[in-house]
């Protein structure tokens, strides 16, 4: 395909699944159009928030919490708690610990937790298996090797909700800030967690909190568990959200986005733009540029002139971490050739074809529309 850009935001032909109209404006604007449909700002934001906490309050009636919030230390999730609890819900924090954590993710989520007086708890999964998977995912070559820790979170937040009988989980992505990441850079399942594991692994996994296809079923319409994109109802504007939190709940920014783990600064500055030429800034500023958040003549010069900085100390850090010695870290990983999911099994096959019911499920709030998008853009 011949080189292409968007004449409304930064996404390129460098994007998989990209496509172009008439008049030169990507699909990924489309998406974040329809997505400003279902999520208006407002008025008719405010109304359909009120709503909203006004279900997840009656939900928690007589319980000692009414909903789940995930926290890492980042801009988002802190933000996200800080916005519940003004909302005057009660939230029970959840911290997925990988064993990545940063000195300053860690004071961020301490800071924010007695200002807020609000409980923890704490899931440190087992280092010598996730340690396994994540080199499994190396090995298997494809550029989603983040996904153990993002399937990691999401099956401790529901079993963590299950438990407590809590039918609300808050999620802190949004479109507006974030947009939505095409498949071919991140794609999640709980079956291609486990072949990858299978095929590269020295481990089972025990301990690791997996969310297959069952999972989903179970946890949505049994369990009645539905994930809330609190975000997209209020007004998320990185700059101001910052002066915000810095005030109240003394919380510092790290630097970049998501580089509170070690693990995924080092993935999204080194790795995915070294050996996978992906720079998910495009995607980032796009969403930026669409919301007004920021000048695109600023995210051209940004990402055409400003190579995605890394840290050689970091790197040499997460490598010998992960068990490489620097030489067979290059050798075996940073010249394998590149593979994407469709040569492992996952549940793709299957989401194609149960579209309808998937859909069903967004109109009834049981999914994120996020996620449907992301599959069918």
């Amino acid at each position: 395909m011949k080189y292409q850009i968007c004449n409304r935001c930064v996404a390129d032909t460098t994007i998989p699944g990209i496509n172009f109209d008439k008049n030169g404006v990507c699909n990924y604007c489309k998406i974040h159009d329809e997505m400003e449909l279902e999520y208006p700002q407002g008025k008719k934001a405010q109304k359909k928030l009120k709503g909203l906490v006004g279900k997840i309050k009656i939900s928690g009636k007589g319980k000692k919490y009414d909903c789940i919030v995930g926290v890492s230390g980042g801009r988002d999730s802190t933000y996200l708690l800080y916005i519940a609890v003004k909302l005057g819900l009660r939230p029970l924090a959840v911290h997925f610990d990988n064993g990545w954590n940063s000195a300053l993710a860690v004071t961020n989520i301490k800071n924010i937790l007695t200002k807020l007086k609000i409980d923890l708890e704490t899931l440190v999964v087992d280092w010598a298996e996730f340690k396994d998977l994540q080199r499994s995912f190396l090995f298997a070559s494809v550029s989603d090797a983040e996904i153990p820790t993002d399937v990691g979170i999401f099956g401790t937040l529901h079993r963590t909700a299950a438990r407590e009988g809590i039918k609300y989980i808050l999620n802190g992505h949004s479109f507006r800030t974030e947009g939505v990441m095409p498949i071919g850079w991140t794609y999640m399942d709980g079956r291609y967690i486990k072949s990858v594991q299978k095929q590269f692994g020295t481990k089972k996994l025990k301990t690791f909190p997996n969310f297959c296809l069952w999972d989903m079923f179970y946890y949505t319409f049994i369990k009645k568990i539905k994930t809330v994109p609190l975000l997209n109802y209020v007004e998320y504007k990185h700059t101001n959200v910052a002066k915000v939190l810095e005030k109240e709940v003394d919380w510092t920014y790290s630097g970049g986005h998501h580089h509170e783990s070690y693990y995924t600064h080092f993935f999204q500055s080194f790795l995915l733009p070294q050996k996978f030429k992906i720079d998910k800034r495009k995607i980032e500023y796009s969403a930026k540029i669409r919301s007004g958040q920021m000048k695109r003549v600023d995210a051209i010069r940004e990402v055409s002139e400003i190579t995605y900085p890394y840290d050689p100390e970091l790197v040499g850090y997460t490598v010998a971490k992960l068990g490489f010695s620097q030489k067979e870290f290059e050798e075996k990983i940073m010249k394998r050739k590149v593979k994407t999911f469709r040569d492992y099994p996952t549940y793709y096959p299957l989401v194609k074809t149960i579209k309808p019911i998937l859909k069903l499920a967004v109109r009834y709030n049981l999914i994120p529309q996020v996620l449907y998008q992301k599959f069918f853009t």
